[in-house]
């Protein structure tokens, strides 16, 4: 079950110490793109956390991005996609992310945008076969030879971001 979370929730704060962790034995240090809390709260953006049997195991959010992707600057971009080790290999993540498209796509956004890296293959095949093309670097990993960025054009939904 996806929840409409506060950037700030307990839930998420200790499922973000996780991913970055993951991220310093993956890249060798943590993600440093400036975050500010603020940027996920709706309509800004979303955050949510995934539960199963009532304990936090995933998260996900998108931010209102204005990047250049397919074509529009009506993007949104999704961040601190992730999911616990003891609960990878059950389509979580397939399931969160399609979750931030749809809320995205309800908050008018016409195509979503994410940056991953060389040292995350498991993510770029989700999102491969999930339908997102690469795109020309962006954000503040884009001089990374490591990085790499995709985007995906969302479903017309009439909402106006």
């Amino acid at each position: 079950m996806l929840r409409l979370v506060g950037y700030g929730h307990p839930d998420a704060m200790r499922l973000i110490e996780e991913v970055q962790a993951e991220y310093v034995v993956r890249h060798g240090g943590p993600d440093e793109t400036p975050l500010d809390p603020l940027m996920f709260e709706p309509p800004e953006g979303s955050f949510f956390v995934g539960y199963a049997r009532d304990a936090p195991v995933a998260t996900g959010a998108w931010r209102r991005s204005g990047v250049v992707a397919l074509g529009t600057t009506v993007t949104a971009e999704i961040k601190r996609m992730y999911v616990a080790p003891a609960a990878r290999g059950r389509g979580l993540a397939r399931r969160m992310l399609a979750g931030l498209e749809a809320s995205a796509a309800a908050h008018g956004f016409e195509v979503v945008v994410l940056e991953t890296g060389l040292n995350q293959p498991e993510a770029i095949a989700l999102y491969e076969t999930s339908g997102y093309v690469p795109v020309p670097p962006f954000g503040h990993y884009r001089d990374s030879p490591l990085s790499r960025c995709y985007a995906k054009r969302l479903p017309t939904t009439g909402a106006v971001s």
